[in-house]
Formats: structure tokens, C-alpha cells, sequence
């Protein structure tokens, strides 16, 4: 079963068309990497998946729950429910800054899900000593590294107990050093098969994390298979020349 399909998506900011029809599968506990060159597209495509911004086109599906028909949106009790699917982490962590870790952790599954406060601390807590950050549960977001903040950022998606996460270039903002703990933290999603969507430039990772692989540029998928062949052994000529500028 699929829990994301896109079909036939289109997106345009003013005379500038970004996404240019583009169809897409996620099956229940795959991996999808997302790759391609700046201005390619991918941040629009999950910034669209995610209904973060209106499609001028084309179909959002989650579990078989239409969020986008024909490029309309469904009514607001609809897409609260769909919106339970999934949750997205950004290359920016968007912690609040006024918020300890724990707080940030819980603040949405307790005032938009209306969970149980005592539950869901304790889930927090969990999802925090998960992410090896149960000694900073107290500490405030200015207090902790940037790898640190985006894996706090990880167990406030995860405490809403979606069905898929989405990333966006996930280590974009961090240091060399601190990207690999997050990249860690990621792998070991994928090996507990949570579904995710990952944009991202780390070619190594996307190859050894996904179990697929979507070249996007110029608004369209150039090609897209497993991280074998689209990485290690690319059909079409711009996948190849993207790849080559990679290595230099």
C-alpha cells in the first residue's frame, strides 16, 4: 500500500512554472531520496506534499484520502485528519526558542492532537533518550548544537506519531561534523522501516538510506529507480552530468 501519491502535480510562481507535472509513489516503509541541482524543485514538491502551498494542478493522496483533487483542496475537517499522516522536519530545526526540548517535544501532540499531557511526556522523554538527548530534556534550543537541535527536531515530528516523515535537506544548516549524527539518527528510521521522503545533497547517504531514488530538474523527474542504478550507473545524460559536478 502506498501512503503518499502524487499525480500529475504543477506549481507556479507567477510566469515561472517549478513543478511541471510530476507523479509520484511512497510505499509503506520505503526510503525515497529526492536529488538534484538548486532550483530543481524538490524543496516546492515537499513543500506541496506537505500543502504548505497550493498546487495549480493534480492530486495529493495519503492512505487513499484525497488531500488535493484536480488541484483542489479538501475542506478543513478533511485535512486535519490527513495532516495526522505525516510529519516534516526542516533544514532549519524551527524549534521555539522560549520552549525547553521537552516542551517543544509535546507542545503540538497535547494542543492540536488533544492528547493525554502525562502520556505524552512520557513519550517525549522516550523519543528524546532515543535521539541521545535525555540529559537535555530542560534545555532551551540556544543551549544545544546544531546537530542537537535538528535531532529534538526529529522527536517533535516523531511525537506526533506519523504514519511518513518528510526531510527537508535535513543537513544543509549543520557543520560537517554534527551532520553525521543526524544522518545516524535517520538511518536508524529507515531501518525501523518508517516511511520517509528525504531531499537532500548527501549522495552517499541518499545511496546508502533509500531504497529510492527521484532525479529532479528543471521542475520534471529526469529519472528515478533504485540508488544503484540512478547513482552508481544513470540512464539519462543530465543525471549524469548533476552526478559529475558532484564529484569534482
Amino acid at each position: 500500500m502506498n501512503v503518499l501519491e502524487l499525480r500529475n502535480i504543477r506549481k507556479s510562481f507567477g510566469e515561472l512554472e517549478v513543478l511541471k507535472g510530476i507523479s509520484l509513489s511512497v510505499p509503506k516503509g520505503g526510503v525515497t531520496a529526492v536529488i538534484g541541482p538548486s532550483g530543481s524543485g524538490k524543496s516546492t514538491l515537499l513543500r506541496c506534499a506537505t500543502l504548505l502551498e497550493d498546487l495549480d494542478g493534480g492530486d495529493v493522496i495519503y492512505e487513499g484520502k484525497y488531500a488535493v483533487r484536480d488541484g483542489v483542496t479538501a475542506d478543513k475537517a478533511s485535512l486535519r485528519q490527513i495532516r495526522r499522516c505525516f510529519g516534516l522536519v526542516f533544514q532549519n530545526f524551527n524549534l521555539f526558542p522560549h520552549y525547553t526540548l521537552l516542551k517543544n517535544v509535546m507542545d503540538a501532540p497535547v494542543h492540536v492532537q488533544g492528547r493525554n499531557a502525562a502520556e505524552v511526556r512520557d513519550e517525549a522523554l522516550e523519543l528524546l533518550k532515543k535521539m541521545g538527548l535525555q540529559e537535555k530534556a530542560d534545555a532551551y534550543p540556544c543551549q544545544l548544537s546544531g546537530g542537537q537541535q535538528q535531532r529534538a527536531a526529529i522527536a517533535r515530528a516523531l511525537c506526533l506519531k506519523p504514519d511518513m516523515l518528510f526531510f527537508d535537506e535535513p543537513t544543509s544548516a549543520l557543520d560537517p561534523e554534527l551532520t553525521g549524527e543526524v544522518l545516524k539518527v535517520i538511518r536508524q528510521l529507515a531501518e525501523e522501516k518508517m516511511t520517509m521522503v528525504i531531499v537532500t545533497h548527501e549522495m552517499p547517504f541518499a545511496r546508502m538510506v533509500a531504497d529510492h531514488i527521484v532525479f529532479m530538474d528543471g521542475g520534471v523527474i529526469v529519472e528515478e529507480g533504485d540508488p544503484e542504478q540512478v547513482i552508481g550507473d544513470p540512464r539519462q545524460d543530465r543525471t549524469k552530468a548533476f552526478l559529475r559536478r558532484l564529484e569534482r
